[in-house]
């Protein structure tokens, strides 16, 4: 192990979510869905939430550590930390920060959480209501480019522009998704199934995206605790190892009008070497993915840019049977991901992918031992992770 690598340094020892609700229908306000979380995670790893000396987030989560810490009664506060930016982009930069702090003895017992009250704070996904436009929205808005689906798609027709992809290849990750929710009592979607008709009957929202191309808008809260793989195997689960975590993006992925040189991609072609490299593993040792779906086409630019196939493969590659548990080629998102499980801003995806390490996933891949999460696509910056059981150290 050289000394400056994350891998199996930590360990996550336990998993907490409240309820799953429509966005702005949660009877709890945010702060209190995030302690319940965290306290649901603490539960589940068997301590007291006073343990806990670290917390890390993302997207500008407004639960605030020092409240947190005080209303938990923890101990001490020793680490306090927000990955920047790319809303959805932190979800696995945020467990890379916490598996960092506790690897450099900033910490011992951090919690990675997210919480979301959209009745409380106002609605994601939605544009914004303004009767004036200046810098780099002047840019855009007068143009159309008025939500995230608008200002993502231009990227994916590019992509499926230049590599002839077919509507089918989405419609093949979205129903993924539903198949997978069906199995999942805590999903948002569980007990509504979808089919291929009744996808190709929706409407549009953007083309080629249709309604069940895009993310769901919820409220709750999720969590997970991270300690040192020295103390994981002193608690009650499987230790599931960070074997590694990434974050960036690639040159000029900021650019704000959409003028960055490399135009048609999702952000990770930079990253995805250092992913790898750090787990000392590559896409063929990858046993189920969490891609984060705002939209169906982030996921298929995401998993071609992670090494899974090539460009001209897609057509062929996304296919049903290839993306379900428990043996298609690359079980995908099987909780039911952002589409149909919920949308945490994407830490949910991270749940899941330790319970596959746990054998516990309500659509199990049987001996499951590397388990992989992607943040985010399109945003800047990204991140993604692997997490991995005993027989991957």
């Amino acid at each position: 192990m050289t000394p400056h690598s994350l891998r199996a340094r930590t360990a996550v020892v336990g998993l907490g979510e409240t309820t799953y609700y429509k966005r702005g229908q949660s009877p709890h306000a945010e702060f209190k869905l995030a302690l319940e979380a965290i306290v649901n995670a603490c539960a589940d790893a068997n301590i007291h939430p006073r343990e806990i000396d670290g917390f890390a987030s993302f997207s500008n989560d407004r639960s605030d550590p020092s409240q947190l810490a005080a209303a938990l009664g923890c101990r001490e506060l020793r680490f306090a930390n927000m990955q920047w930016g790319g809303g959805g982009g932190g979800g696995s930069a945020a467990i890379g920060n916490a598996a960092a702090a506790i690897a450099c003895g900033m910490a011992e017992c951090v919690v990675v959480f997210r919480a979301l009250a959209q009745g409380q704070y106002g609605r994601f996904g939605q544009g914004a209501e303004t009767d004036t436009v200046s810098g780099n929205l002047a840019h855009t808005v007068p143009y159309g480019l008025l939500s995230p689906a608008h200002m993502f798609v231009m990227k994916y027709r590019r992509f499926m522009h230049e590599h002839g992809v077919q509507q089918a290849a989405l419609r093949a990750i979205a129903l993924a998704s539903y198949a997978h929710a069906q199995t999942n009592p805590r999903a948002v979607m569980y007990g509504r199934p979808l089919d291929a008709d009744a996808y190709d009957a929706s409407r549009w929202i953007v083309e080629p995206w249709h309604l069940y191309d895009c993310c769901l808008e919820n409220d709750g809260a999720a969590a997970l605790v991270l300690v040192s793989a020295e103390r994981a195997r002193d608690f009650p689960h499987p230790s599931c190892y960070v074997l590694a975590a990434a974050a960036g993006s690639q040159y000029r992925a900021g650019a704000p009008v959409h003028n960055t040189p490399d135009y048609a991609t999702s952000s990770f072609k930079t990253l995805a070497p250092r992913l790898y490299d750090m787990a000392r593993l590559g896409p063929a040792d990858i046993d189920v993915l969490q891609s984060y779906e705002n939209f169906t086409g982030g996921v298929l630019m995401s998993i071609v840019e992670h090494g899974f196939c090539k460009p001209h493969e897609v057509n062929d590659f996304f296919v049903l049977d290839n993306l379900l548990a428990p043996d298609g080629q690359l079980p995908l998102n099987t909780s039911g991901g952002n589409l149909a499980e919920c949308y945490m801003h994407g830490l949910g995806l991270n749940l899941e992918a330790v319970r596959q390490i746990r054998q516990t996933s309500t659509a199990q891949v049987p001996r499951a031992e590397v388990s992989m999460v992607i943040s985010g696509p399109m945003v800047t910056p990204v991140s993604s992770c692997i997490f991995g059981g005993e027989a991957t150290l």
